[in-house]
Parts: C-alpha cells; structure tokens; sequence
C-alpha cells in the first residue's frame, strides 16, 4: 500500500529545507516523523564503536518509555562532535517537544551526512519554526526525500493484514546507499504501525528482523557511524501484540520483516554506482557461522564485485573468497550456481554452458546458489556490483 510512515494511522510527517548541507542543495533536510497519541519505540543501531551524537541520544530517550516522534536531518552526521555534539542532538529532541508536546525524552533524534563537522543548530532552531505546518498525514514522502544523501531516489515501503476483524497498517523509510555493510548497513530507518505494542516485544521482533534483513546486504564493506531503525507502534488500530498471542506477533513480525525486507533491497538497488543486485544463497554450511562467514566473504570481495561489474562470472574468485572466509568445508565439495546453471562442480568446472553462464552475469539481478556440501546451514546476504562511478562518488563528500 502507498503512504510509508503515514501509512499507519496517527502517523504524521513532513520536511523542509534548514540549509543544513554544506554545498547548496534545493532539497529539503530537516524532517519530523510524528505520532498524535503516545507511542512505544524499539531502535536498532550501530556496533561501530565510534557511534554518532544522535545513536547515543536516541539509546538515552529509548528508556523513557514513552515517545512522540523522530527528528531526522540530513547533511550532517553531528558525529565525532564531542560534547557539543551531544547537546545539540538533546537540543533537537528539545526543539521536536516545544513544537509538537511532551518532553525531549519522548523523541529520537537521527542524523546522517558528513562526519566530525559541528551541527548548525542556528539553522536546525530557524528549521524547527516552520516545521509544524509541513506536517500532515500525507507528508511521507516529502520526509523520505528530506533525509537522502546520495540516494537517488526516496525508499518507502508498507503493508497492511488483518487480525480479529480490525487492519493493521506498517509502513516505514529509509535511507542509504553507500557504507553499506553488515552490523547493520549503513542507513537510516523509521518504521511505524498503529498496532500496539510491548516494549519488551517490540525491541526482540525489531532485532529479530535487522538480523534477517538490513543485517544481509553490502554494497561497499563500510560500516557507519550513524546507522539507526526505529519502530514506532501507537496502538491506534485497537489490535494489541503480546508475546502469549502466537498467531498477533507471528502475524506482525511478518509484516515488519516485509517491509524490512523491501526497504533493504532498494537500498542495495540504489547503491553508489551499482548496476547489479547479486544475492549469495550459501548452503551446505556445517554451522550457521560457518555459513555467515563464507556467504560475507563472498558478498564483501572487491574483486568479484568488479568481476560482477564487467559481467564476468569469475568463479574462481568465489572460491577464493570462501578459502579465505575462516569457514570450515572441503573444497573439494563445493558446487557454484549462477541462477540455475550449475558453473561449479566438486570444487572444478561444471557441467553449465559458459555463454549462457555469461547471460545470467549480465542480468541486473542474479542468484549465485554455493553449496559447501557438509551439512545443513544456510545465510543470504544481498551484495551488488562495484564500478568506476563509485570511485568518482567517492573522491569526496
């Protein structure tokens, strides 16, 4: 369904433009994703150790218990900013409470853009005045394109399912397209529902689908600074999710993992300089360790992400990847799919027709299926290509 965080009901947003990026820019970066009624937050973040003003806030305020909404920019990432840093992301949450009620403890703060520069918060304060008329329970997309740095276009995604006779609605944003790497990719998330929620809950079913979705996707092997995804729940639909109902939080985490899953995937879609979304289906693995780290090795080798970028199917690469990978198997087991076609066989070249291997590595999406042949684990990871226009993306910020 249309309407990303307004989906949900008692969801509003909206944007402007606070002049918070260094080098002019037409487009908004100040935006505020609100709930009318009170709210239970999660939010997943980070492991890099050096983490952001606005991860630490954010962390502080998870505690409250009670939230309103999420303050968001984008331009600058207030990290490396010492204490003045952490004031002026508190600040932030302070401005949202003047504006919009309750206390800056029932806001999040996110940020994202250039590292170790200090916030504008003479901006942000002339931003904040004008921000309550732009929000409306239409204002989605507006916040969507207000938080995108080098995205190309705004990622939104959102679904509804019934439960007892009454709708549920999830819907969510994101932003990202390059340090995007595993534990957790580098973005941002808001992720709303007008089901009601336990917190407890709440922050087990949030982690639960990091791991499975934004925690499965590489473009580039960096890891940011900045990384965040909240889930905002207001209860507005009347349906509550307990742990003790099986079929409610079976029903929900689905949904959430959709619209994780969705927004993931337009992620590593819309990476810096990316023309192909290359998934890694590892099975065969004698543990899930062992099948993380080879399916990561896999995804994460600049090598193959240039072989995949000159639509070349190099398998030899593969295979050296997973050598290297720490992971425990017998090379000479392995078996290599691109798609269907079986490229490797036992460790050597199979029996798959290499043109025809050659077309599937020219597709702009493809499967590589590895089977290490020793036991029953698996891991996916989505990875992409990796070319020349990231470089040039990259020469500076």
């Amino acid at each position: 369904m249309d309407g990303g965080v307004c989906a949900a009901a008692g969801f509003l947003a909206g944007s402007l433009k606070a002049g918070i990026k260094r080098v002019f820019s037409e487009k908004d970066d100040l935006a505020v994703v609100l709930s009318e009624s009170p709210c239970v937050a999660a939010g997943v973040f980070t492991q890099n150790r050096v983490q952001a003003a606005p991860v630490l806030i954010s962390k502080k305020n998870l505690g409250s218990g009670c939230h309103r909404g999420v303050v968001l920019n984008s331009g600058n990432a207030n990290a490396c900013t010492g204490e003045q840093g952490l004031a002026d992301a508190e600040e932030m949450c302070r401005l949202a409470a003047e504006k919009f009620g309750g206390s800056q403890e029932n806001y999040l703060v996110c940020s994202t853009g250039r590292i170790g520069v200090p916030m504008p918060m003479e901006k942000v304060r002339d931003g904040f005045d004008g921000l309550p008329e732009r929000l409306s329970c239409e204002g989605n997309r507006e916040a969507a394109v207000a938080i995108m740095t080098s995205d190309t276009h705004p990622k939104e995604a959102a679904f509804s399912f019934s439960l007892g006779g009454k709708q549920v609605k999830v819907g969510g944003m994101a932003k990202g397209a390059g340090m995007i790497n595993p534990n957790m990719a580098t973005m941002l998330c808001v992720i709303t529902t007008d089901a009601e929620l336990d917190g407890k809950l709440a922050q087990q079913i949030l982690a639960d689908v990091v791991e499975r979705t934004f925690n499965r996707i590489t473009i580039d092997g960096d890891m940011s600074t900045n990384d965040t995804v909240l889930l905002l729940g207001n209860g507005k639909s009347g349906v509550k999710i307990m742990e003790d109902d099986a079929e409610a939080t079976g029903a929900f985490t689905e949904v959430v993992e959709r619209v994780c899953a969705d927004l993931a995937r337009m992620i590593v879609g819309d990476g810096e300089g990316t023309t192909k979304i290359v998934e890694i289906d590892l099975r065969g693995a004698s543990s899930l360790a062992d099948a993380k780290k080879a399916a990561e090795a896999v995804a994460n080798s600049v090598l193959l992400k240039c072989a995949w970028a000159g639509q070349d199917p190099n398998w030899g690469r593969i295979v050296d990847a997973l050598g290297y990978s720490g992971a425990d198997f017998d090379p000479s087991a392995i078996d290599i799919f691109y798609d269907e076609l079986h490229l490797v066989k036992g460790g050597q070249l199979g029996p798959a027709d290499p043109k025809k291997v050659k077309q599937v590595a020219e597709k702009q999406e493809f499967t590589i299926t590895i089977d290490l042949g020793g036991g029953d684990a698996t891991y996916r990871v989505l990875s992409s290509d990796l070319t020349e226009e990231y470089v040039r993306l990259n020469l500076s910020e």
